[in-house]
């Protein structure tokens, strides 16, 4: 077994700092790209043991599965499979000799169109006064194994032929935990089992109830089956689960000293089967832990003697500098010229992030701070409009508790006026469209319910999101109302 000592690691860190993307890079280090196989190689595989005999009959089989049942030597002898053989056994010479021995040698005592002295105890083929060739109905009991080998090597020639790049082979299982994720679905459990039986003309599925292996448990078995290869468990939102019910008593069989073959090793009886069972050596565990979920925070000390904890922190450097004259590009900040980057035109998503994590962290804390993926794919201003509208501002508003003051400091809304604030103050509003409706025309009522609508749309407690925010208009067309979130 691999030498290599057990890796369990979490990756921590708020939402959007690329935890999953870190797991799905993880796989590939456990993905083997096999070289596709020549079909050449195939067939000289499904040939290298057969006698002439059976590259006769598998000619046969192969003309029958395309709908042809009588053939000609000329076909025979030109047939790759026939061609193939020839080659392996350095054969270039007599080859229509060969094929004619092999026929007549496997025909019936009691044909009418050939006439053979040694022939073998088990006849094969036949000939028609036309001096076509063909199967004996009765010999294909006989070659059902044969029959076998040519529908798996058809198959894997048409698995081939569809394959684009290189075969790929997987030793990993990835599974996301969630609030009913448990020790059944992870180890192992009792499941219903649907049988088909049959009654006279009718058949019905009776159910039964069978002990099946979990996602964790048979990973472990391919692993043990295959020690000199690393197999890896990657696990999306470790927390979301109960951990200590979905791994149960395997909880400390995980321990990187307690694993088959360690100093420390141990075995325990599992819940449902009662097989003793330990985990592999050569079995890493990866997971993805969202430090902004305190449901189960009791869950972190029971995983630090278990896991070694890696801490995922925003990086702002990653992310492009947009332009608002040209919308549909975007460039990487480390490489724009300076003349670029201080335009009045362009909107730094770096800088951005930085101000608005640097004010979170002011008021909220660390744990509350914005992953450089909410912005990752924001290519323009209408993009980065409605990540702000419908996920950066509401994620921030459910951390301040809905908090007018907390809200609009960290959006630097506070010496604004109120049409260039990104949080507005709802009481405000209802004050301000109060005055503006004594004064109004009594022709705009029939908008009136289109406006409770959307404001109600757009306002929760006493804030809310700027409709020009939402709509690209008035103030937010310009590039220096997000600036000042630098």
């Amino acid at each position: 077994m691999s030498a290599q000592k057990p890796t369990n690691i979490i990756y921590t860190g708020v939402a959007g700092t690329g935890k999953t993307y870190r797991l799905l890079q993880i796989a590939q280090q456990y993905t083997d790209y096999l070289p596709r196989v020549n079909d050449k190689d195939l067939l000289g595989q499904l040939l290298q043991a057969l006698s002439w005999r059976d590259v006769v009959c598998l000619i046969f089989l192969d003309f029958k599965s395309k709908k042809q049942d009588l053939v000609k030597v000329p076909e025979i002898v030109n047939h790759e499979f026939f061609v193939t053989k020839a080659t392996q056994n350095a054969r270039e010479k007599n080859l229509s000799n060969t094929a004619w021995s092999v026929l007549q040698m496997h025909t019936p005592t009691n044909s009418q169109t050939v006439s053979y002295k040694n022939r073998a105890s088990q006849a094969y083929f036949d000939k028609d006064n036309s001096g076509a060739w063909y199967l004996l109905p009765e010999s294909m009991d006989l070659l059902s194994e044969l029959a076998q080998q040519l529908a798996e090597f058809q198959q894997a020639q048409r698995e081939n032929n569809n394959q684009d790049q290189n075969f790929s082979q997987q030793r990993f299982s990835m599974v996301s935990f969630h609030q009913a994720y448990g020790y059944e679905e992870f180890v192992e459990g009792i499941r219903p089992v649907m049988a088909a039986s049959s009654h006279t003309t009718h058949s019905s599925s009776q159910m039964s109830y069978a002990i099946q292996d979990g996602t964790f448990l048979k990973l472990c078995q391919r692993a043990a089956n295959d020690p000199e290869q690393r197999y890896a468990m990657l696990i999306d939102e470790i927390n979301r689960a109960n951990v200590s019910r979905v791994f149960g008593e395997l909880l400390s069989l995980i321990e990187t000293d307690k694993r088959a073959g360690m100093a420390n090793a141990m075995t325990v009886n599992l819940a449902y089967s009662g097989r003793t069972f330990s985990v592999p050596a050569n079995v890493d565990i990866y997971a993805t832990m969202n430090t902004q979920d305190h449901s189960l925070a009791p869950l972190d000390m029971a995983l630090r003697r278990r896991f070694r904890f890696v801490d995922c922190s925003p990086q702002p450097e990653l992310l492009p500098v947009i332009s608002l004259n040209q919308e549909s590009e975007t460039a990487d900040s480390g490489t724009l010229n300076s003349e670029i980057i201080n335009s009045a035109e362009t909107i730094d998503l770096a800088k951005l992030l930085t101000g608005l994590n640097n004010r979170i962290m002011q008021t909220l804390g660390a744990e509350a701070q914005l992953g450089h993926a909410f912005l990752w794919s924001v290519a323009n201003l209408k993009q980065l409009q409605t990540v702000l509208a419908e996920q950066i501002i509401p994620q921030l508003a459910q951390a301040a508790g809905g908090q007018l003051t907390i809200l609009q400091y960290i959006f630097q809304d506070e010496q604004q006026p109120m049409s260039a604030q990104f949080i507005q103050d709802s009481q405000a509003l209802i004050n301000n469209d109060s005055n503006n409706s004594a004064n109004s025309n009594s022709s705009n009522q029939m908008f009136a319910g289109h406006h409770s609508f959307l404001d109600q749309s757009i306002s929760t407690g006493n804030y809310r999101i700027n409709v020009d925010l939402m709509n690209n208009s008035a103030e937010f067309t310009k590039p220096f109302v997000y600036q000042r979130l630098y």
